[in-house]
């Protein structure tokens, strides 16, 4: 099985999307917790200003503390390890989709799966959620990716079996 989508068509840039790295990535949501209790999507200021706060925080905790490693460093490091082991993880579609930058022209997005395609406005597109992982495992059997709604109105049903992403 393929696990990289490529998200091609009415856009300035194809984009390779690799669920496998997500893992990695801040921007990763908890899916357990996303439906239940959405938050609202920062602005790219306050992202900044966030950004902004991790770093003087741990420049502040560098300094007072030293570079030594207090105990519970190691087990805040542990309680993330477990999470991650143990957890169920989606990507927001919206910052792949602005950095593709669609055309002027496009207005919808076909979701190409092995038994067909589902199509939705664009700027419903902007909503959606990647789920790729469920459990702490990858999303193999018929991933490599779920897709869900932002309003999670496909939450029992969510779209699966997915190869390629196409903006008309």
């Amino acid at each position: 099985m393929n696990d990289i989508i490529v998200l091609t068509g009415k856009v300035k840039f194809t984009i390779t999307l690799d669920p496998g790295v997500w893992i990695f990535d801040d921007r990763k949501v908890d899916m357990d917790a996303y439906f239940s209790e959405p938050a609202p999507q920062p602005t790219e200021k306050e992202q900044e200003d966030e950004e902004i706060k991790k770093l003087s925080a741990f420049w502040d905790r560098e300094i007072q503390e030293g570079a030594v490693f207090p105990p519970t460093l190691k087990t805040e490091r542990r309680f993330l390890k477990q999470k991650i082991i143990t957890g169920s993880f989606g990507m927001p579609f919206a910052p792949f989709l602005r950095n593709a930058e669609p055309h002027e022209d496009a207005s919808e997005l076909v979701i190409e799966t092995e038994h067909g395609e589902t199509v939705i406005p664009l700027e419903k597109a902007y909503d959606l959620i990647f789920a790729f992982s469920k459990n702490g495992k990858p999303l193999r059997d018929d991933g490599p990716v779920h897709i869900y709604f932002g309003d999670g109105s496909n939450r029992e049903a969510p779209i699966t079996h997915v190869r390629r992403l196409v903006v008309r």
